[in-house]
């Protein structure tokens, strides 16, 4: 008896028989696709009874229910009996039972076929039995299988590339698959099927191949049943197609801008930025800020890159780009983020008497300014989009001196009349401020000084004025007799010119002089009205602002009464306050008995010492020796 101890782990025992000298070993379930090959492999053992190693044996596929002796099998090794019709070609004994195989091949498998099987044994004399107990159930299941395609993920477009497509067969008995291939990426270059168990392909890809598709068809032996394979072809190229999408706030969807360039924000607001770009392979995505890059992704990272701004700040605003990059190429995209809000730090700066250091005053500041002073107003605020500014006076808009600019107001010459509150305002869309202050005009300080002379007046007398303070000093000549022209006993030729120099001096002695003592306009003009009582005392012609006065001044620098000056030839110009008093005047016999004169004369005299407090003023007496002034 010839026994193969032939045991597959894969495969179950069958079922004993009854009989222990016969036995097979087979899966007791075969699951194989409609269309596919498959083999099942089967062992057996028998009797050593009425047969040598010469004898022949036969073995026989039978489908459950078929009549041994009249049926046809499926398959068989005996050339003398026919198969089954339907499974002719299909149905193969691989096996040889004579060894203690019993293997079935299966190819391009039907629904038909689907039934249970079992094997019959014939050898010798005395060998005749079937494994009813021991066969196998064919399942035929639809096609799902389908070849594999090894391709680079990413094709250089220009390079060569090779293809491969493989599909897995059960066993090495199974008629190997025709192959082929489709794709417009292989349009000008045409395919040869394959019959092997692979098949490679070759092509070269362009740029426009990218996002095309390449199949590898598998066809088996039955016609109309195939399977195949389609890959997405991945040509290499620069970033495309960069898109910004924005949102507002934390919860709602991201919605996509593709020509928006020019972002508003309100301060403090939530703003969620997104760029993402189409790249083979996948490019570098950043955000940039001006020159400094804020965020930066990874090629193996997700193909988007956002940016959070939960509260957006006034330094928020300013060109955002997107910028995505690869081996090939870049593309980028800029946005310009506008931060609004309304009027921040309002405030005035000032300038005064034509400084150019600027003062900041903040709400209700009081700004004292001398009258005629020069007296600049800048109104500042920082707000987005910038806010319209204008001044306004008592209720009425001031009008600004810089059209370009109505934040500034000029007043170059401050008057009394212009006293009172200014105010600032910035009016902007998202709310308005305003800033107020008090000016305050006040009047310049003034000082005199007297001059009494008595004596003889003698040729090239000539009389200076002088004033100072802390901050410096001015003199200016105030009378002075030309030489030749005194003459004794000159009679009415030296009234004459005595009277001319009087009122010349009486004309350049009347100039006001400002300095650092602050008086109102209501004080000094009582003042003046007091001193004018006094004939012989010259008061000042004008308050409030410093004045020069020379020959050919105007009249309203003079005081009432006071003739026009005539300049004398290198006399200083600029002389500020002097004042002459007269003492009681009285007759002067002459010395020439026949000459006789009538002119009436006074002493003036010379009070020494330094000038009263306060006053910051003095006379220099260059000669004493005085001739008399005529009446």
């Amino acid at each position: 008896m010839l026994l193969l101890p032939l045991l597959l782990p894969v495969l179950g025992a069958g079922s004993l028989n009854k009989d222990p000298s016969y036995s097979l070993q087979v899966q007791k379930q075969v699951t194989v696709q409609e269309g596919l090959c498959i083999m099942v492999p089967c062992n057996l053992s028998y009797p050593w009874d009425g047969w040598n190693e010469s004898t022949a044996a036969y073995g026989y596929w039978f489908k459950e229910g078929t009549n041994t002796n009249a049926g046809a099998p499926v398959a068989t090794n005996n050339p003398s009996r026919e198969v089954e019709m339907s499974a002719r070609g299909r149905f193969q004994l691989t096996g040889d039972p004579g060894k203690g195989s019993c293997s079935l091949v299966i190819r391009d498998a039907q629904r038909e076929d689907e039934a249970q099987y079992f094997f019959r044994v014939e050898r010798g004399t005395y060998v005749r039995y079937n494994f009813k107990n021991n066969g196998f159930l064919l399942k035929v299941t639809a096609l799902t299988q389908k070849p594999d395609v090894y391709i680079p993920e990413t094709l250089e477009p220009g390079q060569p590339v090779t293809v491969i497509c493989v599909f897995n067969w059960a066993s090495e008995e199974c008629p190997a698959p025709s192959f082929s291939w489709t794709g417009t990426a292989l349009s000008s270059q045409g395919t040869k099927p394959t019959t092997s168990h692979f098949s490679v392909l070759s092509f070269t890809p362009s740029p426009q191949d990218h996002d095309t598709d390449l199949t590898c068809h598998v066809d088996f032996s039955r016609k109309g049943v195939s399977a195949e394979r389609t890959v997405r072809l991945r040509v290499a190229y620069a970033p495309r197609d960069l898109v910004i999408s924005i949102s507002r706030d934390n919860t709602s969807a991201l919605k996509p801008q593709e020509n928006l360039t020019h972002l508003e924000a309100r301060k403090g607001q939530f703003l969620r930025l997104l760029c993402a770009a189409d790249s083979q392979p996948p490019a570098t995505l950043s955000w940039v800020l001006q020159d400094r890059v804020l965020s930066l992704s990874h090629p193996w990272g997700p193909r988007t890159l956002g940016l959070e701004l939960p509260g957006v700040k006034a330094g928020d605003s300013g060109r955002y780009t997107c910028r995505a990059e690869n081996r090939l190429g870049s593309q980028q995209r800029a946005l310009d983020l506008s931060v609004q809000y309304p009027p921040e730090n309002l405030r005035v700066m000032v300038s005064q008497a034509n400084r150019t250091v600027l003062e900041n005053l903040g709400n209700g500041t009081s700004l004292p300014v001398l009258e005629g002073q020069s007296l600049r107003l800048v109104c500042v605020t920082h707000s987005s989009p910038p806010a319209r500014l204008s001044w306004t006076q008592g209720g009425q808009t001031v009008g600004s001196s810089q059209p370009s600019d109505p934040g500034v107001l000029e007043l170059p010459r401050v008057q009394v009349e212009q006293e009172g509150e200014f105010t600032c305002h910035a009016q902007h869309p998202l709310g308005s401020q305003h800033i107020s202050l008090s000016l305050t005009v006040h009047l310049g300080p003034w000082t005199n000084s007297s001059l009494s002379l008595h004596g003889g007046l003698s040729s090239g007398l000539r009389l200076s004025c002088e004033a100072w303070n802390v901050h410096g000093a001015r003199s200016g000549s105030v009378f002075q007799l030309p030489p030749g022209k005194l003459q004794r006993g000159g009679g009415v030729g030296l009234g004459t010119a005595l009277g001319a120099g009087v009122t010349a001096l009486l004309a350049l002695c009347s100039c006001l002089v400002i300095f650092g003592v602050k008086t109102c306009r209501k004080e000094a003009r009582k003042r003046a009205a007091a001193e004018q009582d006094v004939p012989s005392t010259l008061g000042p012609i004008s308050q409030g602002q410093q004045h020069e006065c020379s020959a050919g001044s105007s009249q309203d620098h003079l005081p009432p009464g006071a003739a026009t000056p005539t300049p004398g030839q290198g006399e200083e110009q600029e002389v500020y306050y002097a004042s002459l008093s007269f003492q009681g005047m009285r007759l002067r016999e002459p010395e020439d008995q026949e000459a006789p004169s009538s002119t009436e004369y006074s002493e003036i005299k010379i009070h020494k010492g330094q000038p009263p407090r306060g006053l910051g003023s003095g006379l220099q007496l260059e000669k004493e020796t005085l001739g008399m002034v005529p009446k």
